[in-house]
């Protein structure tokens, strides 16, 4: 079932509950969304812009999770919807659509899980769906499906295209390095990796937790002296090493520009989580690159014309 929450004159919120929500769910849902009032209606009138019902939102996916905290159970999504008056409102299509009233059937589709399908040709189903696997990938599969003594599903080769993909296995930025017909002894992959092991310079730790370690300052930390009771505070030495991380993300920013911007720092925040012997975020920059767009008459596109004019040392 579906609950509506109203805040202010425009924004609604829908919980969906696998139970009827008690009075005492409703006051705690109240004070988690800012004192907004419960609706007895479970139809409202009017013209709303929320999110696609296909869809869950990272946002529904947070706030599920801190009502968990609460001690709140049987909720499984949570989304904003907001009022319009405009009839012919601007929003983004794509996440978003046009709500001609809800009700408790806002987050039911009708959609039906597609069947599994067998894949009997590896080669068609790699260009039918681009899955720009290699040759020697396809005799993989083919060689898998042998040992198995069956097709492969479309699930079953999809996953194992994005398992294997550049981004995840940097196959090709990790493969032979080929010049003029003559292979190099080191692949790109290697030759970034060169330049710590010739310099390791303050580097404690490389390429081995998904980011990086250097020597940090010795710090003044302000520590409980016995942690395990109550007891007095004193200042220790601790001494520290930075973290350095860049994610790398191939999600389409331009199409998705938010939500792919949360994955990225999401994972940039997680592996640094993750490095050693676990480590604290302190701060974090996001840098987006994308190709130029080729339109004549900009000045960013001007610019390009002095990449190779002569250049003179520092």
């Amino acid at each position: 079932m579906v609950v509506f929450f109203k805040k202010g004159a425009n924004l609604i919120y829908a919980v969906e509950t696998d139970h009827r929500l008690t009075d005492d769910e409703k006051a705690r849902l109240t004070w988690l969304f800012d004192g907004a009032t419960p609706l007895t209606s479970t139809s409202l009138k009017g013209s709303f812009i929320g999110p696609r019902k296909e869809m869950i939102t990272p946002w529904s996916t947070n706030a599920v999770e801190i009502t968990r905290n609460m001690g709140l159970s049987g909720i499984t999504r949570i989304e904003e919807f907001h009022h319009t008056n405009d009839p012919t409102p601007s929003f983004d299509k794509m996440l978003s659509r046009h709500y001609d009233g809800l009700n408790s059937k806002v987050f039911t589709t009708s959609t039906v899980a597609a069947p599994i399908e067998y894949i009997d040709d590896i080669t068609e189903y790699n260009k039918r769906e681009g899955l720009a696997l290699s040759v020697e990938e396809e005799d993989y599969l083919r060689g898998l499906a042998e040992r198995l003594g069956r097709p492969l599903t479309d699930s079953e080769v999809f996953g194992f295209s994005q398992v294997n993909s550049e981004h995840c296995r940097h196959k090709i930025f990790n493969g032979s390095f080929v010049i003029d017909g003559e292979e190099k002894p080191l692949s790109l992959f290697k030759l970034i990796k060169k330049t710590s092991q010739v310099n390791p310079g303050k580097l404690v730790s490389a390429y081995k937790d998904n980011v990086a370690f250097v020597e940090g300052p010795t710090v003044a930390q302000f520590y409980p002296t016995h942690p395990e009771r109550p007891d007095f505070f004193e200042v220790r030495d601790l001494k520290t090493v930075l973290s350095l991380k860049a994610e790398t993300h191939n999600f389409p920013t331009t199409v998705e520009p938010f939500n792919g911007a949360a994955t990225g720092s999401g994972g940039e925040i997680r592996d640094r989580l993750g490095g050693g012997r676990a480590s604290l975020p302190l701060a974090g920059t996001a840098v987006y690159m994308t190709s130029y767009p080729r339109l004549a008459g900009h000045p960013w596109e001007l610019s390009r014309i002095h990449i190779n004019a002569p250049t003179r040392p520092l």
